[in-house]
């Protein structure tokens, strides 16, 4: 897991090809979403990113069934390594795990929880969404591409005994029923698919105890390496930034978003030379200098929304990082600012 979730470039992959088939320009798509071409280059995205993109995608095409469309195109090559291992499993309840357990090289902007009931399962989606608020197609895209995925590794037609959403219908009734082939309901307590425990427990026709280990292996290895990256300072930074205020963002916290021990998280910063505790000094201090700049600010409210319970810390931590006391340093700041606008 990482501090600020991403999505692998196949899964932005399969969006940008179904704009292209309902002829829109990737270019076009692109600047729309305010995301520069280079960004195609990508190994992953931020998952803001892909929901600009999502939302551009509704703008461009115009079409209410677009996420339906994304899903149903969704094969093991949109996600590659995972995608083979996927089909090799023994069953689709199988293949259900392995998705739980590798589903950050996917995207770890979501995740799917199991609900195992006498005769048949919930799939149930839960989004971990950025800033921005998900685009609805993408929530259909991801329970279309369940479908749609299973009907590829079973080699038929998977008919689920029932489909539900979170949020409202987005389009005319026959777009889900094409994409679904049963019930659909809307605004219920969650999304999710409901599938038939014989057909999750049926063996699939490419299951290859041997290869799927060896699948297994290299996926393994692709997700570790993918942790390994996590807890970069950058990254740590941009989340202390985030959640900086006057409750101060804690260690613990950053180890729990990432799914690591405090210890793990503290080695790994020391690999690149940093603590948590200097680098949220470094970021007080920069929000710091901002802050008192603007004197529309009074020092003791500055104080207290960068998480320092009394006023006089705030002005020892302050000459630490300047020299100056902070009514000085903001008074030299201000003589300097005007002297250059003079100039």
């Amino acid at each position: 897991m990482t501090l600020e979730a991403t999505v692998s470039i196949g899964w932005v992959n399969t969006v940008i090809a179904a704009t292209q088939r309902l002829s829109v320009d990737t270019g076009t798509l692109l600047a729309t979403a305010g995301i520069a071409e280079t960004a195609t280059g990508y190994e992953r995205w931020p998952i803001d990113d892909i929901t600009r993109l999502w939302h551009a995608a509704e703008r461009c095409t115009g079409d209410p069934g677009f996420g339906l469309k994304v899903g149903a195109e969704f094969t093991p090559m949109s996600i590659s390594g995972v995608g083979f291992a996927l089909q090799s499993a023994a069953t689709l309840r199988e293949a259900v795990v392995m998705v739980q357990r590798f589903q950050r090289l996917i995207s770890d902007g979501g995740r799917f929880q199991v609900l195992t009931g006498d005769t048949a399962t919930w799939l149930v989606y839960h989004p971990r969404q950025g800033k921005l608020a998900f685009s609805p197609h993408q929530i259909e895209a991801v329970l279309a591409a369940v479908v749609g995925f299973a009907s590829w590794v079973t080699g038929t037609s998977m008919r689920p005994l029932r489909v539900q959403f979170s949020q409202p219908r987005l389009g005319p009734l026959q777009g889900y029923q094409a994409a679904f082939h049963c019930p659909v309901e809307f605004e219920q307590a969650f999304s999710g698919v409901l599938i038939d425990n014989a057909v999750l427990d049926q063996p699939l026709p490419q299951a290859d105890p041997q290869l799927a280990q060896v699948h297994k292996r290299y996926t393994r290895a692709r997700l570790e390496a993918l942790s390994m990256n996590s807890a970069s300072v950058p990254e740590i930074r941009r989340w202390l930034s985030a959640r900086l205020g006057p409750a101060l963002p804690r260690r613990s916290e950053a180890a729990e978003a990432l799914g690591i021990s405090e210890r793990t998280l503290a080695r790994r910063l020391r690999d690149q030379g940093q603590t948590f505790d200097r680098l949220l000094d470094e970021v007080r201090r920069e929000r710091a200098l901002q802050a008192v700049a603007d004197t529309r600010a009074t020092l003791p409210e500055i104080a207290e929304s960068l998480g320092f319970a009394e006023v006089s810390t705030f002005y020892r931590a302050f000459r630490r990082w300047t020299g100056l006391p902070p009514v000085r340093w903001r008074r030299q700041h201000t003589d300097k600012h005007c002297l250059t606008g003079q100039d």
